[in-house]
Order: structure tokens, then C-alpha cells, then sequence
């Protein structure tokens, strides 16, 4: 099911509620760097980190754990974070989207990866875009996708050393949507394998990997449509805080998240057809067994007819008597009638293509 998380009707807006079984003690890292230098560094408290910013470099922050209320207060403090979008990075259900303040970007996307036990997983992410810093939170520790862009940066490799804040988040962001190609690859690969079963011999366990790829679909449906809309805001932002250089990725990324709607609307339109697929084979397996058992009980009818007749037994000397009762061959006579009885509708049930 899709996961819902809410307040209690009445709650006053902006009220921070640490979610459900998140860790109460938050990571805290920095990666901070230039053209010609980069620095990274964790930290035990808020003070310490704010003490390395320079305002001078791009200063990447990322928070893992949301059970810190404390510290998204300060967080808040320090960077002029409105209330609401503290809200909603606690709501990890929150619809990705993007919302423009006064010198800053929220936005809220949707990390899509296999964890350890090879099992899909969405986390959420939330991202303030600043003129020199970027602030991401995530709900768990060590799970992201960006393990690529923090080593293009350590390298040197690419153009995000060379530009700022802007072109990191688009970094991330393309990181997160590119993941979900392999995603679709699988769910592709399970889709044509359940297909493959449904023409072959369809089952209940084929239908359940159906259901399961639908539910699958539905989910990245949600995650990805959205991910429309943030990318053509960035593209369209006049504030300055989106260069027009990153702008131009942007749209490369956009062209990604479009084709990956489109093969998820294809998948769900292919599953569609393999449910109705299962539908008309088990309609199809059951016609033919009825086919069988009705050419089999109607070769049995003549036989049974036959039987019933010559059981009867009438042994009566007179004139009615059944002649065949004592005659030397009479039960060959009989079997005789039988297997000409069955093969003469065999021959005609042929002739009339009904075998």
C-alpha cells in the first residue's frame, strides 16, 4: 500500500513531529570545495559545521536522520528555512515538488535503489538550494544514490568542481533519475518472464507477479511524474540562484525523467494486456478440457445405450426374445457395434474439425 503519513486533525501548521523510528542521533558531513580545492569533513554538532562554511566555495551539507528536531531548528536559524518546508521533510510521503523562497530552492525528490537484501526501496530527499550551499536530508544513513558525484568531485572530474551550487543539485537530482533505469530494466525483465508463463502454462503465481510489477509500476508512476514539473520550474527561473549553464543540463534531464515516464506508461499498458492475456488462456484451457470431457461423453452415450439395452436380459421363448442372447457371437457382435459406433463419430467429429 502506499504510505500515508499525517498529523492529528487540528495540529497547528509548522509543527515538527520527528518521524516514526527515525534515528534521534543525525550524521552530519560537509563537502566543501572550489575549482582548485575540496574538503570534507563530519561533524558531531551544528556549531562545529558552521564554523567551516565559507561562503566563498560551494558547501555541500548532508544530514542523515531525521529524528533531530534540535538540529533542524538550527538548521532553519542558520539558513532562513521556513517552518512549512521543515514540515515537509519530516513528511517522508510528501509529493516530490519544488518551492521558490526568497533566496533559496526546497526540493523534495525521491532516491530509488536496491538495498543490501537485493528489495526495492523510496527514500525521500530534500534539498535547499542556496547561492553557495546545498543542504540535503535523508531518512537513512549510507543508502543514497550519490556515492558517483561525490567521486567526480573528489577527482576533479566533470564540470561541478567548476561551477557552483546550482550545478550540484542538478548533479544529484540526475543521479536520483538515472537510478531508476535499472529499476525498469528489472521490472522489464520480470514483466517478459511473467508473459513467457502466461503463454506457456499460466498459474496463480504468474498472476501474483503481475500484481506485484503493477504495484511496482503504480509506485514509480508516483515517484516519477512529479520530477516534470521540478525540472521545468528550475528551467524556467529567472532569480539568478539557476545559471542558464545549468539550465542546459537541466533540460537533458528532463529529456531522461520524459523518457522514463514514457517506458513506465508503456509497462503499465503491457501489463494491462498480459492481465487480460491470463484471463482469455485460463478461458481458453477451460474450453479445451470441457471440449475433451464433452467428445468423451458423447462417445460414451452410443456405448452406454447399447450396454443398457442388451442388459436387460429378456431370455423369452417367444417371438420378442432378443435374438443375439443366444447366438455363438453375440458379445463379439456386440463390441463389434461399440468400436464401430466410436469410430464413426471419431471420423465425423474430424471431419468437422472439431478434434
Amino acid at each position: 500500500m502506499i504510505r500515508i503519513n499525517y498529523k492529528s486533525p487540528g495540529t497547528p501548521p509548522a509543527t515538527l513531529l520527528p518521524r516514526e523510528g527515525a534515528r534521534t542521533k543525525a550524521d552530519i558531513s560537509l563537502i566543501q570545495y572550489d575549482v582548485e580545492t575540496i574538503y570534507e569533513a563530519n561533524f558531531d554538532s551544528f556549531e562545529e559545521l558552521v564554523s567551516k562554511l565559507d561562503p566563498n566555495k560551494v558547501n555541500w551539507i548532508n544530514i542523515d536522520g531525521l529524528g533531530d528536531l534540535g538540529l533542524l531548528h538550527k538548521l532553519a536559524d542558520q539558513f532562513h528555512i521556513h517552518p512549512l518546508a521543515l514540515e515537509d521533510v519530516l513528511n517522508t510521503t510528501q509529493r516530490p515538488k519544488v518551492e521558490r523562497f526568497a533566496d533559496h530552492f526546497f526540493i523534495v525528490s525521491e532516491m530509488i535503489y536496491f538495498n543490501e537484501g537485493n528489495q526495492l526501496s523510496f527514500e525521500q530527499v530534500s534539498l535547499f538550494l542556496g547561492g553557495h550551499f546545498l543542504i540535503t536530508l535523508q531518512e537513512e544513513c549510507g543508502h543514497d544514490v550519490f556515492d558517483h558525484v561525490r567521486d567526480r568531485l573528489r577527482a576533479g572530474r566533470g564540470f561541478a568542481r567548476k561551477m557552483k551550487a546550482d550545478y550540484l543539485a542538478y548533479a544529484l537530482l540526475d543521479a536520483a533519475v538515472d537510478r531508476i533505469f535499472p529499476v525498469l530494466e528489472s521490472v522489464g525483465d520480470s514483466i517478459e518472464s511473467v508473459e513467457e508463463e502466461l503463454l506457456d502454462k499460466p498459474t496463480r503465481a504468474s498472476l501474483k507477479k503481475l500484481y506485484e510489477a503493477k504495484r511496482l509500476l503504480l509506485h514509480l508512476r508516483r515517484a516519477a511524474w512529479p520530477h516534470r514539473d521540478i525540472f521545468n520550474t528550475l528551467i524556467r527561473d529567472d532569480t539568478g540562484l539557476i545559471g542558464r549553464e545549468t539550465q542546459i543540463f537541466l533540460r537533458d534531464c528532463y529529456d531522461h525523467i520524459t523518457q522514463i515516464i514514457d517506458i513506465i506508461e508503456s509497462y503499465r499498458d503491457l501489463t494491462a494486456g498480459l492481465m487480460d492475456l491470463y484471463l482469455s488462456s485460463l478461458g481458453f484451457r477451460t474450453n479445451e478440457i470441457m471440449r475433451v470431457l464433452t467428445v468423451v461423453t458423447v462417445l460414451f452415450i452410443p456405448l452406454t445405450f447399447l450396454a443398457g439395452v442388451y442388459g436387460m436380459n429378456f431370455d423369452l421363448a417367444d417371438k420378442w426374445n432378443m435374438p443375439e442372447l443366444k447366438w455363438p457371437f453375440g458379445y463379439l457382435f456386440f463390441w463389434t457395434v461399440c468400436l464401430c459406433s466410436v469410430a464413426g463419430m471419431l471420423v465425423f467429429f474430424k471431419r468437422k474439425k472439431w478434434l
